[in-house]
């Protein structure tokens, strides 16, 4: 079912896939929600005026050896200042032990126009490697200059070669939580130095995407996409908001499409029975989440309930009242007819295995890690079997730089003896990234 906001409003819609027959007594109902904006014309969609940037570069000793990384980060920045549309609000902040404005400085945002960037990509020239690595301080800064500036959309880029030496894993857990709501921030890796744990762990707290840039010298086509898919956002701090009757309660809520994060954790209260969970940013894209819901013991055959409303809503920069963009229904209904109560919806299945995809991945490489080979074996296997039924098929080129693929059906596997740190950080960076459902 769709269900479309006013004209005012961004364009969005709700779509609720489910089995939503239950045997007598069940109680457990999943649905895969997707979530489709198109657009929007509304005063808080974006021009440019309503974008905001801060582009953060690990200036830190590492980064000059090899001294390509160095120069690569400085051609990225540049590429992405080039990006930025007219209008937009932007910065550029070096990260060491510490955190230094490189351009407009003072605490201020520039405002892109051919001579800003200009100025911006001389400025790039105060890039230079030397001293250490506090990634808390450089998301600080970037959260006090975009804070200061009246956009919705405001969002970080952050780029790092090496791990978080120079600052305690509580602060930068800290810093993440005072950030998380605040801006969205992408998270690139480059070179093979850096923790993969750290990187996917700031994407996943401020709701942007992680990956590994192993070659320098690709760093200005990987800013450039990231920069483009920002100038696409339209609307920001857009919530799922899921409404449940009395003695009904969310057990979890997954995006599951274009990834998988979990925000089950993340929800805040909306008021009796609602609660709202975080989806960010949004452009011209689809996205897809599993919502699973308990509900009341005691259904009895023939027995129909609203078991939960899912809706898509825009806070209200007043205060007053959220803006409801769309909204679709996830129903429970109890049944004796067998087949119809476990017959799993295609959808729900699909992304099952893309979430069980994702886990095994990662068991499988920390049980490589720690060299049992028996358990890295079977998780691996597992990973092939589910990436081969499923259409996976960039996941499953990247696991086969891991392992030997015996019988990808059979997910039988060998461990290869020798991976290089590029493939596996590679493979463990971009586990969580799935494949629509085929849709008939």
């Amino acid at each position: 079912m769709a269900n479309f906001a006013k004209p005012s409003a961004p364009r969005f819609a709700v779509e609720v896939y489910q089995n939503e027959f239950l045997p007598a007594g069940g109680r457990d109902v999943h649905a895969i929600v997707t979530v489709t904006s198109t657009g929007g014309a509304t005063a808080r969609t974006t021009s440019a005026a309503a974008t905001a940037v801060v582009i953060m570069v690990d200036c830190s000793g590492s980064m000059d050896h090899p001294p390509a990384k160095m120069r690569g980060a400085r051609e990225a920045t540049a590429a992405a200042i080039d990006a930025l549309r007219d209008g937009t609000a932007f910065a550029v902040v070096a990260g060491t032990h510490q955190a230094k404005e490189v351009y407009p400085g003072a605490g201020r945002l520039a405002v892109a126009d051919p001579t800003t960037r200009a100025r911006a990509k001389e400025a790039l020239a105060l890039l230079t490697a030397g001293g250490g690595t506090a990634i808390g301080t450089w998301l600080g800064l970037a959260d006090a200059l975009l804070m200061r500036s009246p956009a919705a959309v405001r969002h970080g880029v952050l780029l790092t070669d090496g791990r978080n030496e120079h600052e305690e894993p509580a602060a930068l857990r800290a810093r993440l939580e005072a950030c998380a709501g605040r801006f969205t921030c992408d998270a690139r890796g480059v070179g093979t130095d850096w923790e993969v744990a750290e990187v996917t762990g700031i994407a996943r707290a401020l709701l942007g995407t992680a990956d590994i840039v192993a070659d320098p010298a690709h760093l200005a086509e990987d800013f450039t996409r990231m920069m483009e898919h920002v100038m696409g956002k339209e609307v920001a701090d857009v919530a799922l908001r899921l409404w449940t009757p009395v003695g009904a309660e969310v057990r979890y809520v997954k995006q599951v499409a274009p990834s998988v994060l979990d925000l089950t954790d993340r929800r805040t209260e909306a008021g009796p029975r609602a609660g709202d969970y975080p989806t960010g940013s949004w452009g011209d894209e689809s996205r897809e989440y599993h919502v699973c819901v308990r509900v009341p013991a005691g259904g009895t055959v023939g027995q129909e309930m609203l078991a939960a409303r899912a809706s898509l809503v825009l806070p209200d920069p007043a205060g007053t009242a959220p803006t409801v963009l769309c909204h679709g229904l996830v129903r429970a209904v109890w049944t004796d007819d067998v087949a119809a109560s476990t017959a799993i919806n295609p959808q729900v299945a699909h992304y099952t295995g893309q979430a069980e995809l994702a886990r095994v991945i990662q068991q499988g490489l920390h049980a490589r890690k720690r060299g049992d080979t028996g358990d890295a074996t079977a998780k691996l296997g597992r990973a092939v079997q589910l990436a081969s039924a499923s259409g996976n098929e960039d996941t499953a080129k990247l696991l086969a730089k891991v392992v030997d693929v015996v019988d990808a059906a059979a997910g039988t596997v060998r461990l290869k003896a020798s991976v290089a740190d590029a493939d596996e950080m590679a493979l463990e960076t971009r586990s969580i990234r799935t494949v629509r459902v085929k849709r008939t």
